[in-house]
């Protein structure tokens, strides 16, 4: 939520609520005076600055001084400037800005009530819908901070989070009850409250409902806390324990007109979410459609047919996707993608894993020239964007960096490579990476990180990434370590040893595929390592291929020879 006074913008009094770790910061700061005129024009032209009525435009700045840059102040200007236009449309129907905005406030009172309060952290397992939305809300509204938890998680990575992290209190959806058993016993410790956020029949949780606490709780406004809230996203690290991601705010409103001056995202618009909301791809098209004041357009489970037909009827421009949701779509047969006109949709905005050119050109001769590729990582924020020209000129690039972003490939020894030439990419830019939660950062070069990644710019300066520094993979837009997969197999009293690599998958991006030498006398089958993983990990870190062998290709030192399995 972003409101400019009517007549003249000033730079001293203009700030939106643009934020992942909700640090508090001054109001105005547009960025250097070279930088004002872009980001004014390009902020006007996406309808984040426009003309306000005077009275609104008083309480508007009223809560962003009150509440700085946060989702507490997004939801609260937009109730004001907005209050009975829809903000979130789901499987349990619509609800308004202003409904949103008393419903949050309720329902941070309800988690204060119940021992919640300032700089506690508040644990989400919840898939796409209101319940999500409004949990993060009450979070911004409370001070504390939100841990976001993939619900594709195993049962023991999801208690070493709640183990490292010690949230006090956990949302979560019925379907998760029996997931999160282990997770409600790591932090009985801590006196982790539990909600639910959302049931179905024959769901077996058994805690309170985030709608109780909201009916129970007085909607009235709050005064905001102290310090602002954090959102810590998780990744997938190179143990079994996810790691915690944390964001510094950026200083300016720079990076926000950088990224809408590269996706053509607008104002008052409806945008279908299809991505996790707890991905930092999803998430960031939270705290965007904030600054937007966008309708949120959700669905808990994706679906390929009636992704189509819920941005279709809803009439979104935008819709966010990662790859093998694309992928997916497109497998459709071809009378249903013939059911589906989408006259309105001109953003598909895709990240979270590589996007092959061959699918790149196909989504866009099937659905127009309106897909954006986004590529960064939860650590580098974005690095570069490939709009729709770059797409069609290039298949398979990257992007180039937005203004403010610097992107280096470089050496061994830090020095930059020619174009063509394949280093290590390193980025920077105001979305800064502050840590790991446990401790722990990234490569950093000149002030730039390391994304981890590979690549090369070709003669245009458009970047295209060749691989992993490290063997790590993404698979289905997550990230993926074989290292973490082979440890867990080896202890598996049927195998001698094992070695795990990624190979190219068209609908994935990529896969693993595990080789296994059995132990003398076993009987060991593809499901069989196939459930010992899922049954310990996530199910994208399960090998999708499973070869047996009578040993494993080695050096003279006994190092093994991925190359030569690969």
């Amino acid at each position: 939520m972003l409101r400019s006074m009517a007549g003249k913008l000033s730079a001293d009094i203009v700030k939106g609520p643009m934020s992942y770790v909700g640090r508090k910061v001054k109001l105005g700061k547009l960025g250097p005076l070279s930088e004002v005129p872009f980001n004014l024009k390009t902020l006007a032209g996406a309808g984040v600055i426009h003309p306000v009525r005077p009275d609104k435009l008083a309480l508007t700045l009223r809560v962003l001084a009150r509440w700085g840059a946060s989702p507490a102040a997004g939801i609260a200007g937009a109730a004001i400037n907005h209050p009975d236009e829809p903000m979130v449309e789901d499987e349990a129907g619509s609800l308004t800005f202003a409904e949103v905005h008393r419903r949050s406030n309720a329902l941070a009172r309800g988690l204060a009530a119940e021992g919640v309060g300032e700089g506690d952290g508040i644990a989400i397992m919840c898939r796409n819908h209101r319940g999500f939305v409004e949990a993060t809300l009450a979070i911004s509204k409370l001070g504390a901070t939100g841990l976001y938890m993939n619900t594709a998680f195993a049962a023991p990575q999801l208690a070493g989070v709640v183990e490292r992290e010690q949230p006090v209190a956990l949302i979560y959806d019925g379907e998760f009850a029996g997931l999160l058993e282990p997770a409600a016993e790591a932090g009985k410790e801590i006196g982790l409250r539990r909600f639910v956020a959302w049931t179905d029949s024959g769901d077996q949780a058994a805690d309170p409902a985030l709608e109780d606490l909201i009916e129970a709780g007085d909607d009235r406004d709050l005064d905001p806390p102290d310090e602002s809230s954090r959102f810590v996203i998780l990744t997938s690290g190179t143990t079994g324990t996810p790691k915690g991601a944390q964001r510094a705010q950026p200083d300016t409103l720079g990076p926000l007109a950088a990224l809408f001056s590269k996706i053509p995202l607008r104002a008052r618009e409806r945008t279908m979410i299809a991505a996790p909301l707890f991905h930092s791809w999803g998430f960031a098209h939270f705290v965007l459609g904030l600054s937007l004041s966008s309708t949120y357009v959700l669905r808990r489970r994706f679906d390929p047919e009636e992704t189509l037909r819920a941005t279709q009827e809803s009439g979104a421009t935008a819709l966010i996707v990662v790859p093998v949701m694309m992928q997916r779509i497109l497998e459709l047969p071809k009378e249903a993608l013939d059911k589906y006109d989408l006259p309105n949709l001109r953003v598909t905005a895709a990240s979270g894993s590589a996007l092959p050119g061959e699918l790149a050109t196909k989504w866009m001769d099937t659905f127009g020239d309106n897909l954006y590729n986004l590529y960064g990582s939860t650590e580098v924020a974005w690095a570069t964007i490939a709009t729709p020209e770059d797409l069609r000129a290039a298949p398979g690039t990257a992007g180039r960096p937005p203004r403010g972003t610097a992107v280096r490939i470089v050496d061994a020894n830090g020095n930059d490579v020619e174009p063509g030439k394949t280093g290590r990419v390193f980025v920077g830019n105001e979305m800064a990476f502050e840590g790991y939660t446990g401790g722990g950062g990234k490569d950093v070069l000149d002030g730039l990180l390391s994304s981890g990644d590979v690549g090369h710019f070709d003669s245009e300066g458009r970047l295209f990434i060749d691989g992993r520094e490290d063997e790590m993979i993404v698979s289905g837009g997550e990230n993926v370590f074989p290292r973490e997969v082979e440890d867990l197999l080896s202890d598996h009293q049927e195998i001698k040893e094992v070695a795990v690599i990624g190979v190219d998958d068209e609908q994935f991006g990529q896969r693993l595929k595990a080789f296994v030498v059995p132990n003398a006398g076993a009987e060991l089958t593809d499901d069989d390592v196939k459930d010992y993983v899922k049954s310990n990990l996530a199910r994208y870190k399960v090998p999708r291929e499973v070869e047996f062998l009578d040993s494993l290709p080695r050096n003279a030192t006994g190092k093994i020879l991925k190359r030569e399995l690969a």
